[in-house]
């Protein structure tokens, strides 16, 4: 039971001249981003760094002198850029508005009011989760704004009606500094209520449970979006690039070059987003569910002992996960990682992680040649080598450290997620596709087409076309290595002359080429993204390794296939 309260003032006014920024604070799951919607009335808000650091905040005005800030959640006994730029955020903003949630309030209102220095300015507290407490929520409210002396907030974040939006406006605008001596004299014997347990947390079967759900969420939205793509292609082909090409027949050489040439911003540009923007979009979309329903969570801490074997954590799953769809995005998304695992977490993303560019590439090619079930042995073989890579290439002192684990009870409740929200969460995904990796690709199309118009491409797939050969390999398929150096989806070029080359090839052969083309580097972009995040030794040294692997590896496969007959 809460023991009775000392008397304290009660929350005043705290009018600032000007504009104000008031942070949305909390750990992980708390439902800050939920309040963060509903307090905007669902829009997404504008992202961008934080103050010269390379965490993204999600920013939007609520009124002309007041600004909305949240950042990524924060966790306890953790060193990422992300939980760390959070606290120093937290120490500069206005307002502080706390977000804990109402089932662990006594057990995480007290951790992370040791970890945010708030000092004297103004603070907000919002109990989430207050729907799981319908008898104890009230008086628990009471006790907290008599004990801190501030304004005390209790929500259901997943749904804000007007009323709840308006006492969140009315915390924002009355938020006091915490009384003084009140956060080391907090109660802590409320019980509370533990999340339901799920098949998820058995000791025997939930990891299996978790990886059989993890393949489902991504097998699921890829098989749609290749079945969406490959309808589409046809169509767009006759009713659009078949026309341009046409309009532009008479056009110089190089305009043809850039514009509907093999490497084209009307061409490949556009076949790029038709087999991309279907993966992003389904993946984002498989991925913000499980998020809204608490799944992405337990799914995560299931798997954080077999991710812990390979040197990373449950955690530096998702990333892993993201760069299905974009390897850009998940290099971004990797700064969430502590910072003992993020470099092994980017290393796994540009290895094993097959993009959307990649995944359609490869999927095209495998049904060119008759034979698109090696589509399944080839994405089991980029995760197993991907995982063997990551280990045995660690650096020293990067494995995941034991107390890099959250001290407190972090399991999600699991509920039914709500496709407004859910949709909410994609919109920050594809507007980040949009406006960062699409516009990279298309700059990457330019560059692929002016060293094609000057021959240095070709000159460059002769030399290497005979090393080819030592793989077991046709040197003609040279080209289609070299270019998905420069893109993923290079691998196309192989579909020239309706695929006469792939369909001359064993099964064996395709597969050791699809696989050495798609791992023997990351492409392009993802590298300078790299280069933009941890610099450019680190690209560098990640590139060298990851051929060091490739080559190894696809050597490794074209001599058991070759012990097999080739496996025509």
């Amino acid at each position: 039971m809460l023991t009775s309260p000392p008397a304290g003032r009660t929350a005043g006014q705290s009018e600032r001249a000007g504009s104000r920024t008031m942070m949305l604070v909390g750990f992980e799951s708390a439902g800050k981003s939920a309040l963060f919607r509903g307090l905007t009335g669902d829009r997404t808000g504008t992202v961008a760094n934080f103050r010269g650091s390379t965490v993204q905040a999600r920013r939007a005005r609520l009124a002309a002198e007041l600004e909305l800030a949240d950042l990524p959640g924060i966790r306890l006994s953790d060193d990422s850029e992300t939980t760390r730029t959070a606290l120093d955020a937290a120490a500069a903003a206005d307002t502080v508005m706390l977000v804990v949630r109402a089932t662990h309030a006594a057990d995480e209102l007290p951790r992370l009011l040791d970890a945010v220095p708030t000092g004297r300015r103004p603070a907000a507290l919002v109990l989430t989760f207050a729907d799981k407490l319908p008898s104890q929520i009230e008086r628990l409210q009471h006790y907290y704004t008599d004990w801190l002396g501030i304004p005390v907030v209790t929500a259901d974040a997943r749904s804000v009606g007007p009323e709840l939006r308006r006492a969140l406006l009315r915390a924002c605008t009355t938020a006091a500094p915490i009384r003084s001596g009140a956060r080391h004299t907090l109660a802590s014997d409320f019980p509370g209520l533990r999340p339901q347990t799920t098949w998820f947390e058995h000791a025997r079967w939930g990891r299996p449970l978790a990886l059989a759900a993890t393949l489902l969420m991504f097998a699921g939205p890829v098989w749609l979006a290749y079945l969406l793509s490959n309808a589409l292609q046809p169509v767009a082909d006759r009713y659009l690039i078949e026309p341009l090409v046409q309009v532009l027949d008479g056009a110089s050489p190089l305009a043809q070059a850039l514009l509907v040439g093999d490497y084209g911003l009307l061409t490949l540009g556009w076949y790029s987003f038709l087999w991309a923007f279907p993966v992003v979009a389904l993946l984002g979309l498989s991925v913000a569910l499980t998020e809204e329903s608490g799944l992405k969570d337990r799914i995560t801490d299931a798997l954080d002992g077999w991710m812990r074997r390979i040197g990373l954590s449950g955690r530096d799953l998702i990333p892993v996960l993201s760069g299905f769809g974009c390897n850009v995005v998940a290099v971004y998304q990797s700064r969430v990682c502590s910072a003992c695992t993020r470099k092994s977490c980017v290393s796994l993303i540009a290895f094993g992680s097959a993009c959307s560019y990649q995944i359609g590439a490869s999927l095209s090619l495998f049904g060119s040649a008759g034979r698109p079930w090696l589509f399944v042995p080839y994405i089991g073989a980029l995760v197993l080598v991907g995982a063997l890579h990551t280990r045995l290439w660690q650096e020293k002192g990067q494995r995941t450290r034991n107390h890099a684990a959250p001290l407190h009870d972090t399991a999600t409740f699991v509920q039914r997620p709500r496709l407004r929200a859910s949709l909410w969460r994609l919109r920050a995904t594809v507007r980040q596709f949009l406006l960062q990796a699409m516009p990279i690709f298309l700059g990457i199309c330019v560059a692929a087409a002016l060293l094609q118009q000057s021959g240095l491409l070709e000159r460059i797939a002769g030399i290497t076309g005979p090393l080819l050969q030592g793989f077991g390999l046709p040197a003609e398929a040279a080209p289609g290595v070299l270019f998905s150096v420069l893109r993923k989806d290079g691998l196309l070029v192989l579909n020239q002359g309706g695929g006469e080359l792939v369909q001359a090839m064993t099964a064996g052969q395709i597969f050791v080429l699809v696989y050495l083309a798609s791992t023997l580097t990351a492409c392009l972009v993802t590298l300078w993204t790299v280069r933009k995040e941890l610099g450019a030794r680190y690209a560098a040294a990640l590139a060298g390794k990851q051929a060091l692997t490739s080559l190894g590896t696809a050597a490794l496969m074209a001599l058991a296939i070759g012990l097999l007959g080739g496996l025509t």
